[in-house]
């Protein structure tokens, strides 16, 4: 399950986390978000208790995607220990990000 991520929650939910964070950066009129986003909620359900999964609306966070640098979207970041360690920018095909998301997972 993914988690809605916004300025009152990101310290508690990602950068504070004892497992590593897949953050989608998204916008509902984008359509390769669209098309990523089953992608990531598959991803969440497959590794569910080794990692955090979570959605940041890049139109009602502008802080948070300033704060990362987000230029385009859909925009992947793999965050551990509270820092960037992955960042993914437009679509992937699942077993890309899964590669690149174990690869994190302790």
């Amino acid at each position: 399950m993914t988690k809605e991520l916004n300025s009152s929650n990101f310290q508690s939910e990602v950068l504070d986390s004892d497992m590593p964070v897949l953050i989608d950066f998204w916008a509902p009129w984008c359509a390769p978000c669209r098309m990523i986003t089953p992608v990531v909620e598959k991803l969440a359900e497959e590794l569910q208790g080794k990692i955090v999964v979570g959605k940041v609306n890049v139109d009602q966070e502008r802080n948070l995607a300033m704060q990362y640098n987000i230029m385009s979207i859909p925009n992947l970041l793999i965050i551990k220990n509270g820092k960037v360690v992955e960042n993914i920018v437009g679509f992937r095909p699942k077993n890309d990000l899964q590669r690149l998301l174990e690869k994190h997972i302790s």
